[in-house]
């Protein structure tokens, strides 16, 4: 075992923890024309890397978008599914057409998190075969963004495209799912509470409507 992970961490240390994750935000806001030092994203593509995985089976694949007109594509997908989105939600569409729901174009680095094709790990997921995979790669992504935060840099999670599209678009090999478009960046400021709060979309819960003991319960009205 190394020293570092052998380290015990400090009430100063814990603390900076605890504010990192509460000052964790999805951003769409990035400042055009902005850059992230080499050295600084391979930190938190590190970060990510060293997230947890059942079986040790590291089903993450990190693909690094440097072509301007397969951003442009890539673009163009999550504004079809914005679209669809939209219709899907029926009386809110003009609601959801106003919010900024990304940053793909704007943002310094796009990054693609994809599920590689199943290797064929069964340690801890024969039950769960496809869940374990994609649990492992959220923990890989939720790494990345705490890394980014702590560097000052902006991270939001686009979800709006069809898996499909996005995999022939990059050449996926079968099997291989993409699951996150991350746009990565520098900001003019953190937003000081959820965007979709801020909006007036929707409301966190606070974490007593949603812990239980024993047994599933209704929170209490």
């Amino acid at each position: 075992m190394t020293e570092t992970a052998c380290t015990t961490f400090s009430p100063e240390e814990r603390q900076s923890f605890y504010r990192l994750v509460a000052s964790r935000r999805d951003m769409r806001h990035f400042m055009a024309g902005a850059a992230v030092d080499e050295a600084v994203l391979m930190r938190v593509l590190q970060a990510a890397h060293s997230a947890p995985s059942v079986g040790l089976m590291q089903p993450w694949r990190f693909i690094r978008i440097a072509d301007p007109a397969l951003r442009q594509d890539i673009a163009a997908l999550v504004e079809t599914e914005r679209h669809r989105t939209a219709a899907a939600l029926g009386e809110r569409d003009s609601e959801f057409l106003r919010l900024k729901v990304e940053g793909v174009r704007e943002c310094a680095e796009l990054l693609v998190v994809a599920l590689a094709p199943d290797d064929g790990t069964v340690f801890g997921r024969r039950t769960m075969p496809r869940e374990m995979a994609l649990c492992s790669a959220a923990c890989a992504i939720e790494n990345l963004w705490l890394a980014a935060r702590v560097e000052n840099l902006g991270l939001g999670w686009v979800s709006m495209f069809e898996p499909g599209a996005l995999a022939t678009l990059l050449r996926l090999p079968p099997g291989g799912l993409p699951i996150a478009i991350l746009c990565l960046g520098p900001v003019d400021a953190f937003y000081p509470a959820p965007m979709l709060e801020l909006e007036g979309w929707r409301q966190g819960r606070p974490l007593a409507e949603l812990l239980c003991t024993d047994r599933w319960s209704q929170p209490a009205a």
